[in-house]
């Protein structure tokens, strides 16, 4: 069975196009792979980022309170 896939709203057989076709094919779900690899990233350091930003605030805090906020 051929592989089919779809590109600008047409269906076409994978082994029917010219190897320089293939090629670009393979170059863009690569670059598809990892364009949402580094959004994966991106979504970790912002996660990190926000926690380390809470923890700063909280010492902040702390430190005009006089006493640690949330800590035993």
């Amino acid at each position: 069975m051929a592989q089919k896939f779809h590109f600008e709203d047409n269906e076409y057989d994978f082994d029917d196009l010219s190897d320089n076709a293939k090629s670009n094919i393979n170059l863009l779900q690569f670059i598809n792979r990892r364009v949402k690899e580094l959004n994966n990233m991106q979504a970790l350091l912002q996660r990190s980022k926000n926690s380390y930003v809470s923890s700063l605030k909280q010492e902040m805090l702390a430190g005009k309170a006089g006493f640690l906020l949330g800590e035993e």
